[in-house]
């Protein structure tokens, strides 16, 4: 298969299994550095992975974001709200159209490698919070990217419909090791076990049947 694309990795599971889902048609993986609470948890697992697997990777500074956009994923763990994804307090952690800025310098980065698409790791669970993860988004951000470059760069979004734990039981299948991933917003120490990406990444762990080695926080109170 042809190496033709460019991947947004983030270093978490779902980003981490499409990386090793679509391994020999990834060109390069490409990560960002903007400011959130996280950032420091999950990129050196998303380095880790990329060198097992003999895949280019880059990390981008998004610097700017951290002082002119507003989100709780970017003013400290403090702010981070606790609870499910579907509680309306998990809208504080968007940072308004991440993915599209991101997006946007992957297909740049697309068009300048001579590659053919970009791919991102969103799916279904991401629908209710996050506007930039839904299936109207990736159609219409397909189209801008396909009509805006000259090749006619495109965007893959494998996961779109998929549950996470139908993106676990993948990664399983692939035999992936979810201990070298990362998801807690609050980017502490360990995972805390309470925030809305925690308690999604327990439940898909328990219903893919992976034990779940993850050290969380709110065991050890």
């Amino acid at each position: 298969m042809t190496k033709d694309t460019i991947l947004i990795l983030s270093g978490g599971m779902d980003s981490t299994t499409l990386l090793y889902d679509y391994r020999d048609r990834i060109a390069l993986a490409l990560s960002f550095d903007y400011g959130s609470n996280h950032n420091a948890r999950e990129l050196p697992f998303a380095q880790w992975h990329c060198r097992q697997l003999g895949i280019e990777h880059i990390i981008i500074p998004l610097d700017f974001m951290p002082r002119y956009f507003s989100s709780s994923l970017l003013s400290g763990a403090a702010d981070i709200p606790e609870g499910h994804y579907a509680d309306d307090n998990m809208r504080s952690t968007v940072v308004p159209f991440r993915n599209g800025i991101m997006l946007s310098i992957a297909v740049g980065l697309a068009e300048s490698r001579q590659l053919a698409h970009v791919m991102m790791a969103n799916h279904g669970g991401d629908h209710a919070v996050y506007p930039d993860c839904r299936p109207e988004f990736v159609s219409a951000f397909s189209e801008a990217a396909r009509t805006g470059t000259y090749p006619g760069i495109t965007l893959l979004a494998p996961y779109t419909h998929l549950t996470k734990a139908q993106i676990a039981q993948r990664g399983k299948q692939l035999g992936i090791d979810y201990a070298k991933t990362w998801s807690c917003y609050k980017g502490g120490d360990c995972h805390c076990g309470k925030c809305g990406t925690c308690v999604e990444r327990r439940e898909a762990m328990a219903q893919a049947g992976i034990a779940d080695t993850t050290r969380y926080a709110c065991d050890e109170e």
